[in-house]
């Protein structure tokens, strides 16, 4: 199984990105999908996720009304749309694939992409 997700760069305070997060060798349609962040020094926290079905969706208060969570079954891939960035947002972003369990514990989730860094210059 590999999740491998790009898309972040280096951004100004305002702006946007859109993250990508392609799953191979997964049944993808059966998954949750999730995506957690980790700034330096601090632990691993979730931000969004969106049921196996595409019916629900998850945020984080930190990024609701800001970030918008997707995914198409037919090309394996989950994204993050990530508007009105701030500088707390700079973290390294990971895509991850949770079969059952709470979309917001880190432990429950089956498998993690590498990460992608997004930075957001005030």
């Amino acid at each position: 199984v590999q999740l491998q997700a790009f898309g972040g760069g280096l951004v100004q305070a305002g702006g946007s990105l859109r993250l990508s997060c392609a799953a191979s060798r997964l049944t993808f349609s059966r998954y949750n999908m999730g995506w957690f962040r980790q700034a330096p020094g601090k632990e691993r926290e979730f931000v969004a996720a969106m049921a196996w079905s595409g019916g629900t969706t998850y945020y984080a208060d930190s990024v609701k009304g800001r970030f918008t969570i997707s995914r198409d079954n037919a090309k394996n891939t989950v994204y993050l749309q990530m508007n009105s960035l701030k500088p707390e947002d700079t973290a390294v972003y990971y895509c991850a694939a949770l079969l059952s369990g709470s979309v917001y514990r880190l432990a429950d989730y089956n498998y993690w992409g590498q990460g992608t860094q997004v930075t957001v210059s005030s």
